[in-house]
């Protein structure tokens, strides 16, 4: 039986998967915890085999959090299930060390079967992604291949730009100087062939768009 801890503020969050789960002889839930304070204790004294985690849990910085779970727990698998646009942070939480990024849209069954597939040492992304990504990575042109060549860095600047973040709230939230934040910038810019950083929002947003 694979041990699976949840990590959501909400509480009906919580309670839905407990429900879901609560008939697969495969999959235990060992506790439910509603922020970073609470996640890293309950971690301390016991590791569970699945993270279920909300990005925008309390009290931590998302992938920085995963990143620092990765290394210090790597016996915990990391599924990522939140409200978020899984083209815009999938890739992104996978380099960081997630196993997989599932949408709260999506339906029991399917929540089931990635919380199932991660806890064996699988990785999952949804279909539509996986099939798109393919596509435009083989074609080596459109948005999703810019996006693809993006590291995972240059991704998290650009996710904190589209959402409206300056430079100082750029660099607070990934603990680096803001003249590091300038550099990242200049890089999206060309990786991403733009000229000024509306043009930039722009494509990130339309990277959304494209893969709905």
């Amino acid at each position: 039986m694979y041990k699976v801890l949840v990590a959501d503020h909400h509480p009906v969050i919580s309670r839905g998967i407990g429900f879901i789960l609560k008939n697969n002889p495969a999959l235990e839930i060992i506790g439910n915890v509603t922020n970073g304070d609470e996640l890293f204790k309950f971690l301390e004294n016991g590791v569970p085999d699945v993270l279920i985690i909300e990005l925008d849990l309390p009290q931590i910085n998302g992938i920085n959090a995963l990143r620092k779970i990765k290394q210090d727990y790597p016996g915990t698998r990391m599924l990522i299930f939140s409200t978020h646009p899984e083209e815009m942070y999938a890739l992104s939480t996978i380099k960081a060390g997630a196993a997989g990024y599932i949408s709260k849209t999506t339906d029991p069954e399917t929540l089931e079967k990635a919380i199932y597939q991660v806890a064996r040492g699988g990785i999952y992304l949804n279909k539509k992604i996986t099939e798109r990504l393919n596509s435009g990575i083989s074609q080596g042109k459109g948005l999703v291949a810019k996006f693809k060549r993006l590291s995972t860095r240059e991704t998290e600047v650009l996710n904190l730009l589209s959402s409206g973040k300056r430079n100082k709230d750029i660099a607070e939230a990934l603990a680096i100087n803001e003249k590091t934040v300038s550099t990242y910038k200049t890089r999206l810019l060309k990786k991403l062939k733009v000229d000024n950083v509306a043009d930039l929002i722009t494509q990130s947003r339309l990277l959304q768009l494209n893969l709905t």
